[in-house]
């Protein structure tokens, strides 16, 4: 009778014992459960990023394109840009700076002057800027300091390019 009271005993230790544990194990799994959750990242290029409701920071709010292209402009722009912008924007591939082939399917027209216009202050209140800066290994926009319709005709040329 004595030998079975300490296996009794013992057995209800070694209940308890792995009753306590298990619960443990459950709040164990439950913290790395919440670890492994992960906030998604967008790893999208900032140059490939779609913005079609920012106008940036700087002088134009408003553009209004015309339904068709005018040559006359765009073949000025295509000028200003041949000029002005090719030592680090090439049509169709990136270069030193991204190019401007498909930019109105991802930015807006007001976004396109300003970052032509105001590329200082653009690189440093608009985030979509900040974010182009690092992409282009910290290569900041020239200000090729052109006027309003200068940046309305290379806009009207990159229209060209879509």
């Amino acid at each position: 009778m004595n030998t079975i009271q300490p296996f009794k005993l013992s057995f209800l230790l070694l209940s308890l014992l792995l009753i306590s544990c298990g619960g443990k194990e459950q709040k164990r799994n439950s913290i790395y459960k919440n670890r492994s959750k992960t906030v998604e990242v967008d790893k999208t290029p900032a140059s490939q990023k779609i913005d079609l409701s920012s106008k940036g920071v700087g002088p134009i709010t408003s553009v209004t394109l015309g339904a068709a292209i005018d040559q006359q402009m765009a073949t000025q722009g295509a000028d200003i840009f041949n000029k002005m912008c090719t030592a680090c924007h090439k049509p169709s591939k990136k270069f030193i700076g991204p190019p401007p082939k498909g930019i109105l399917k991802r930015r807006t027209p007001e976004w396109i002057m300003n970052m032509i216009l105001n590329p200082e202050n653009m690189v440093q209140k608009d985030p979509l800027a900040k974010a182009l800066l690092i992409e282009f290994n910290g290569s900041p926009m020239a200000n090729q300091s052109l006027n309003e319709a200068e940046a309305r005709a290379i806009l009207e040329y990159f229209r060209t390019l879509n």
